[in-house]
């Protein structure tokens, strides 16, 4: 099954641009209850993901943190410890569920690489779960 039935589009994604601050990114997660959020670039490309753990790192590895100073860190200079790849929107459902081992949820690309939306690890599993109800597990 193609995984487009499944996207939450952008327009209803909780997304960041490269150049935010560390301080609009913890009021995002801490807004939207998010642990993780995708990152794009001004053109709109997914780039990665920024985790709550990417933060903790970033504030244990700056001396004398402050607020005042998330608000002067951009993404773009906070290290990424996860890769949250992401897949195009031809890919099929059975593609999915590895990657929803490690992720909370799939980004979702087009043919360029511009982020069109995710795939919350909850869908897939729903999706399968049904799958093993109606006895068609493969």
């Amino acid at each position: 099954m193609n995984i487009s039935f499944f996207l939450l589009p952008k327009a209803e994604v909780a997304y960041l641009e490269l150049e935010s601050t560390m301080r609009q990114t913890l009021e995002k997660m801490e807004h939207h209850k998010y642990s993780a959020v995708p990152i794009i670039d001004r053109h709109g490309k997914y780039i990665g993901t920024i985790t709550e753990g990417d933060l903790l790192w970033q504030i244990k590895n700056t001396h004398s943190f402050s607020l005042e100073m998330a608000e002067q860190i951009q993404l773009k200079d906070i290290k990424r410890r996860m890769k949250n790849m992401p897949v195009r929107i031809d890919s099929e459902m059975k593609g999915l569920l590895t990657l929803a081992i490690s992720q909370n949820f799939i980004p979702v690309v087009d043919d360029h690489g511009i982020f069109i939306g995710i795939i919350r690890r909850r869908e897939i599993i729903e999706y399968y779960a049904n799958l093993v109800d109606k006895g068609n597990a493969s």
